[in-house]
């Protein structure tokens, strides 16, 4: 029987909370949608420093000698993933010698596919010189090279490891960004970004509680759903075009909100934040109907898994669909999308194939990412 052996993950994402560090044991990798042995070592979150999460926030968009500014960010988060990570080993008492890869991320400031580029900031060599451990990094840009979206990337994680014959089963991943993946009965995989979540949710009670986020979607839950402005939120091209599509800060950020609030700026904040979580809720029930109307399930994970104001307004829309969050499937809601990248690591140094293309819209099957050996 072939070792098992250990890839960490590590992911900063479009909410810009944190980074989230995971240790996984991964078994040989079967054929095609078989279910593959996994087990979860540890898990480490460390918080995005408020200076570098403004710099991030800020290199969306064009400004002041940004190429410098962009290449310090991406030392300075790396330097933030080797604490991750040396803390993830120390808490797993697993030597670094005894990790195969680091799957990192790195953080997204520009996503325009579009255009034929995306940009994930970071210093992977730099890393793997700090490290010690072999590091695969630049993960979506090989499928934009082969005319994909270069996202949502996790999809082929999630039917690897909630997949299961005989049944519609729906993932959904609330991060700063929204997406699906849908996984059929009959093998089949679909995945898309539905629209903002966090991001938008974050920034308005960060605006107006002086807080990160909303804790528990509490402040939102008090509040009273405006018709008109939610309307206007929900009317934009993206939320009707088809799929594959991906979206991130490049479309949907303060500037979008901006516009959409005009004409209720006296409107109760708390009842802007209650529209801004109906929207999330009724753009990804949307999809979910319009794409798998059969979904008796819905697993939930990322950040937005703890807002219980957004998981009830999903559960009213989605009368007849069970929401549980993936900790039901042996995999806490926050440690999810590090792990995909700890297996997308897997997939890269084994010569295998990340993407799906029908999810992204790839001309085919591409193994992913760029290797710094260590």
């Amino acid at each position: 029987m072939a070792a098992m052996r250990r890839f960490a993950g590590l992911m900063s994402g479009t909410s810009l909370d944190g980074v989230d560090a995971v240790l996984l044991e991964l078994g040989p990798p079967h054929g095609e949608g078989a279910p593959q042995t996994l087990r979860t070592l540890g898990h480490v979150q460390l918080p995005m420093p408020p200076a570098l999460r403004a710099e991030f926030a800020a290199l969306h968009h064009a400004s002041h000698d940004e190429l410098h500014r962009a290449q310090l960010a991406g030392i300075e988060l790396s330097r933030l993933y080797a604490r991750a990570l040396e803390e993830l080993l120390l808490t797993t008492g697993v030597r670094a010698a005894d990790v195969t890869a680091v799957g990192a991320h790195g953080q997204t400031v520009r996503h325009r596919p579009e255009l034929g580029y995306t940009v994930q900031l970071g210093a992977p060599a730099w890393l793997a010189e700090h490290c010690g451990i072999t590091v695969v990094a630049d993960f979506r840009s090989r499928d934009v090279a082969a005319g994909g979206q270069g996202a949502p990337l996790v999809p082929a994680f999630h039917r690897a490891l909630f997949g299961r014959d005989g049944a519609d089963l729906a993932v959904l991943n609330l991060g700063g960004i929204a997406n699906l993946s849908l996984l059929y009965a009959d093998g089949r995989v679909l995945g898309f970004d539905c629209g903002p979540a966090n991001a938008l949710l974050d920034l308005w009670a960060q605006r107006h509680l002086g807080h990160d986020y909303d804790a528990g979607g509490a402040w939102g839950a008090g509040g009273t759903v405006l018709p008109e402005l939610l309307q206007g939120l929900l009317d934009d091209d993206y939320f009707r075009a088809d799929a594959p599509k991906s979206t991130g800060r490049d479309h949907f950020d303060a500037a979008w909100l901006e516009r959409r609030l005009r004409g209720f700026e006296a409107a109760d904040p708390r009842d802007v934040q209650a529209t801004l979580a109906h929207m999330v809720a009724m753009s990804v029930a949307a999809d979910l109907r319009r794409h798998m109307p059969e979904a008796v399930e819905l697993l939930v994970c990322g950040g937005g898994a703890g807002n219980l104001d957004l998981l009830h307004r999903l559960g009213e829309l989605l009368p007849g669909c069970e929401l549980l969050d993936t900790v039901s499937r042996g995999l806490a809601p926050q440690q999810v999308e590090a792990a995909a990248f700890a297996w997308l690591a897997a997939r890269t140094l084994d010569g295998l194939p990340g993407n799906l293309p029908a999810v992204t819209g790839a001309r085919g099957p591409r193994v992913l990412g760029a290797i710094h050996p260590a």
